[in-house]
């Protein structure tokens, strides 16, 4: 009585086939390690001072603006919202033929 052997998984397969397999699964470990280099490329700051801390209370001594601490969150993202509307303001391209609005006085 002879014993059954259990089939080989590249057995009957082509060659073509078995290349196509080995392929796609070095795909999917080069796409899981690169995945998992842009997760870690851009961590979050620890919280604390940033860039427009240093700015909103530089700007406040400038101006000698007393700056209670309850407003500091509120002036901080009024900042970034207006920073980042002047980024896009600033970037917009114009064609060499445009001309300033007329001014209208009334």
């Amino acid at each position: 009585m002879k014993t059954k052997r259990a089939k080989s998984p590249t057995k009957g397969k082509s060659k073509a086939s078995r290349a196509r397999v080995a392929k796609t699964a070095r795909a999917k470990t080069t796409r899981a390690k690169t995945t998992r280099a842009k997760t870690t490329r851009f961590k979050r700051k620890p919280a604390g001072r940033d860039q427009l801390d240093t700015f909103v209370d530089a700007a406040a001594r400038a101006l000698d603006l007393p700056l209670e601490p309850a407003w500091r969150a509120a002036v901080k993202s009024n900042l970034d919202v207006t920073l980042r509307l002047a980024t896009l303001f600033a970037d917009f391209p114009l064609p060499d033929d445009a001309e300033p609005a007329p001014v209208f006085v009334a």
